[in-house]
């Protein structure tokens, strides 16, 4: 099973320098959604977070948090990818078709956009740029 979540993909040179750029951008840009999240979270004013799920607002901020920051840290160094994407899918979904559901397109499109890149990631895996392709190179060993 660990073969399989650390697995690496199979890309050319040039499709690995494309998901190495694919993965630092969307982690990066992710990130920076993630770290105003946390200072909700760890702010002293009440949570006042959108709780779709029915987990509660704290809980549903602490979901977003993991996602948008640990994962996209994990992300961003290839680091257990495809499961990392997983949270970042699911957030993604939660915030197209749930969160902005009745909101105009344009508010939708960049929790999309984010959705796209996810489930390439995921299935592509994160290339030989990664750590998990060091990691897959020692559980093959």
């Amino acid at each position: 099973m660990w073969k399989l979540v650390f697995h690496p993909g199979s890309l050319s040179g040039p499709g690995n320098l494309a998901i190495l750029l694919l993965r630092l951008t969307a982690g990066i840009l992710m990130l920076t959604h993630g770290v105003g999240k946390l200072h909700l979270l760890l702010g002293s004013e009440a949570i006042n977070f959108p709780d779709p799920l029915g987990v509660g607002a704290t809980a549903s901020l602490a979901l977003a948090v993991f996602a948008e920051l640990f994962c996209s840290l994990f992300l961003i160094f290839g680091l257990a990818t495809r499961l990392s994407v997983v949270p970042l899918i699911i957030t993604m979904v939660v915030a197209a078709f749930i969160i902005h559901a009745g909101d105009a397109f344009k508010a939708k499109e960049l929790p999309l956009f984010y959705l796209t890149v996810y489930i390439a990631l995921g299935l592509t895996g994160a290339g030989r740029i990664s750590a998990d392709h060091f990691i897959y190179k020692k559980l093959n060993r």
